[in-house]
C-alpha cells in the first residue's frame, strides 16, 4: 500500500510500462462490494497482461441520484437523510474488511456531506455550485473504497480527487468544460507517479481556476478518463460498462442486435448523437485529438473483446456499421418561392431559430425550401412559437410530430450504394420517407420516417444489412474482426 507521497513519487527509471492504460468503469460495475472485489480482480488481471493502468471511477451504483434527491429533501422538507448513502459505503467496507483507515475516510466525507446538507436546510437554498459540491460526494467516496479494495487484493492504489492531478474546467455549474491547462498540469503530475501503483481518479468532477468543485455533465467520468489518457500519452483509453460495445442496433428494439467490432471516432459520434448513448461524443474528443484509441469494454464480460474506436475505418468494407434511431423528433417544412433567387434566404431562416436557443438535428434544403428536425430536448413550445410565427413572415411552415430519425452508420466509400439499398428495403415495406440526408462526414445517412413506421423500418433495415447471412456475430466477426485484432495490436 503506497502510504505516503514520496513512495507514489518515486517510479525507478528502469521500469517502463508495457502498456500505458487509462481505464474508466461506470457505476453499475461498481454498484456493490461484490462488484467492487470483481473489478478489482479485473485490475489485477490487467496488470498481469502487461498493463499499467489509471482507473477512473463513478460514483456507486445510484449514489448520485441519492445524493439529488437528499439535496431535494434538505431544501424542500428542511431535513437531512443520508440513511441509504451511508449505509452502502459503510456496509461495504465491514463487508470487504478494508479496515479503520478506508473507515475514516468514508465517514469524514459523511461528515461533511452531513454539513453541507444542514446548510442546505437551514438556508433553503440549493445553488447550482452547491448542487455540484453535493454531487461530488459520490466519486470521491468510491475512489477511496476502490483504492481500498485494490491494497486489499495486494495491488498498492492511492486514490485522487481529479483536481489533486490538475484538472481545471470552466465555473460552468452543472456542465463545465475542461480547460486546456489541465493537460500539461496533469502530465506534469502524473509523470512523476509511480508506474506500479494504481491511481485511482475521481471522474465527472474538477476544480474551476477559483478552487470551487464543479461537475461535468452527461458523459463527465467518460471524459476525465479521455482527457487523463490524452495528457500522459497513453496507448488506450479502456471504458468499462455493463454492455459488450456498441451494437448494431438498440437491443431493445432489434433483438438479434450484436456488438460493432470497430468503428471510427466520426462513427462512434454519430452513433452516440442518434440513439446510442454509450460514450457521449464529447468524451471522445480529447482521444481523437490526441490520436488515441479508445475501448469499450464489459466489466461484467471482460473477455467480449467490445468495440475498438479509433482514428480510421479498421474493421473491413461492410457497408452498414449499424443502424440507430431517435424518436419524438419534429419535421419542419419552410417553403418559399418569394426568395428564390434572393441571397440570404438560408441564413435568415437558420438565424430565427439561433436566436430562439433552438438547436437543429438534421438539414435538407434546396433554393427555396428547408426541412429540418428538432429533437424531443428542444420541444420548447415558446421559442418554437416564435420561431414559427417569424417564419411565416418569409415563408410557409407546415410541421410534423411526432416523427422519428433513423441513421445508418456507413461506409464512407459506398454512401451511394448504401441510399439506393435502404430505399430498397423501404420500397418493399411500403414505408414512405419524409426527408434524407446526408452529412459532411458521410458516415451518416439518415432518414426521417412517421413515428408509426419507426418499429418495422428498423427490424427491416438490420435485418438487410445484419441478417442475410442467417448468423449476424459470425458475419461481423467476418466483416471486421481480424483487422480490428490487427490494428490493436
Amino acid at each position: 500500500m503506497a502510504a505516503d507521497g514520496d513512495s507514489v513519487f518515486a517510479r525507478p527509471a528502469s521500469q517502463k510500462p508495457t502498456l500505458r492504460t487509462v481505464i474508466k468503469f461506470g457505476g453499475s460495475s461498481l454498484a456493490t462490494g461484490e462488484r467492487l472485489m470483481e473489478v478489482g480482480q479485473l485490475v489485477k488481471m490487467l496488470i498481469s497482461q502487461g498493463q499499467r493502468p489509471t482507473m477512473v471511477c463513478s460514483a456507486m451504483g445510484k449514489t448520485t441520484n441519492n445524493l439529488l434527491s437528499a439535496g431535494t429533501f434538505a431544501l424542500e422538507e428542511g431535513k437531512v437523510y443520508i440513511d441509504a448513502i451511508r449505509t452502502l459505503h459503510l456496509t461495504t467496507i465491514e463487508e470487504l474488511g478494508l479496515g479503520d483507515t478506508a473507515r475514516a475516510d468514508i465517514e469524514g466525507l459523511l461528515h461533511d456531506l452531513t454539513e453541507l446538507l444542514t446548510g442546505v436546510s437551514c438556508l433553503r437554498e440549493l445553488t447550482p455550485r452547491t448542487r455540484d459540491h453535493l454531487q461530488s460526494f459520490g466519486e470521491r467516496m468510491s475512489v477511496r473504497v476502490m483504492a481500498a479494495v485494490l491494497n486489499k487484493l495486494g495491488v498498492p492504489a492511492q486514490h485522487f480527487d481529479a483536481w489533486t492531478l490538475g484538472l481545471r474546467t470552466t465555473g460552468e455549474f452543472g456542465n463545465a468544460d475542461v480547460l486546456d491547462e489541465s493537460y500539461p498540469r496533469i502530465k506534469e503530475v502524473m509523470r512523476r507517479f509511480d508506474d506500479n501503483c494504481v491511481a485511482v481518479v475521481t471522474g465527472f468532477i474538477g476544480h474551476s481556476p477559483d478552487g470551487k468543485i464543479t461537475t461535468l455533465g452527461r458523459g463527465g467520468s467518460d471524459l476525465t478518463a479521455t482527457v487523463i489518457g490524452a495528457a500522459v500519452g497513453a496507448d488506450e483509453v479502456q471504458v468499462w460498462k455493463d454492455v459488450d460495445g456498441m451494437m448494431t442496433a438498440d437491443p431493445r428494439a432489434v433483438k438479434r442486435a450484436v456488438p460493432v467490432p470497430c468503428v471510427s471516432y466520426e462513427e462512434a459520434a454519430e452513433l452516440a448523437y442518434f440513439g446510442a448513448k454509450i460514450l457521449h461524443p464529447v468524451a471522445m474528443r480529447p482521444a481523437q485529438r490526441a490520436g488515441i484509441p479508445v475501448r469499450i469494454k464489459n466489466s461484467y464480460n471482460p473477455s467480449h473483446p467490445g468495440t475498438f474506436i479509433t482514428g480510421s475505418r479498421v474493421c473491413g468494407e461492410a457497408l452498414v456499421t449499424a443502424v440507430t434511431f431517435k424518436e419524438g423528433v419534429e419535421l419542419i417544412d419552410v417553403v418559399s418561392t418569394r426568395m428564390l433567387g434572393q441571397v440570404g434566404f438560408l441564413s435568415k431562416v437558420f438565424s430565427i431559430f439561433a436566436l430562439n436557443n433552438l438547436s437543429i438535428d438534421m438539414v435538407a434544403t434546396s433554393e427555396v425550401s428547408i426541412s429540418l428536425t428538432l429533437d424531443q430536448s428542444q420541444r420548447n413550445f415558446d421559442a418554437k412559437s416564435r420561431a414559427l410565427r417569424e417564419l411565416s413572415e418569409i415563408a410557409d411552415v407546415t410541421e410534423k410530430f411526432p416523427v422519428a430519425i433513423i441513421s445508418l452508420i456507413a461506409n464512407v466509400n459506398r454512401s451511394s450504394e448504401v441510399m439506393a439499398e435502404v430505399f430498397g428495403v423501404m420500397r418493399a415495406e411500403s414505408i414512405h420517407v419524409l426527408m434524407l440526408s446526408q452529412g459532411a462526414s458521410k458516415v451518416n445517412v439518415g432518414l426521417v420516417v412517421q413515428q408509426d413506421d419507426l418499429d418495422r423500418a428498423v427490424k427491416a433495415l438490420h435485418a438487410y444489412f445484419f441478417e442475410r447471412d442467417g448468423d449476424v456475430q459470425a458475419a461481423l466477426e467476418a466483416n471486421g474482426a481480424a483487422a480490428c485484432a490487427a490494428a490493436a495490436a
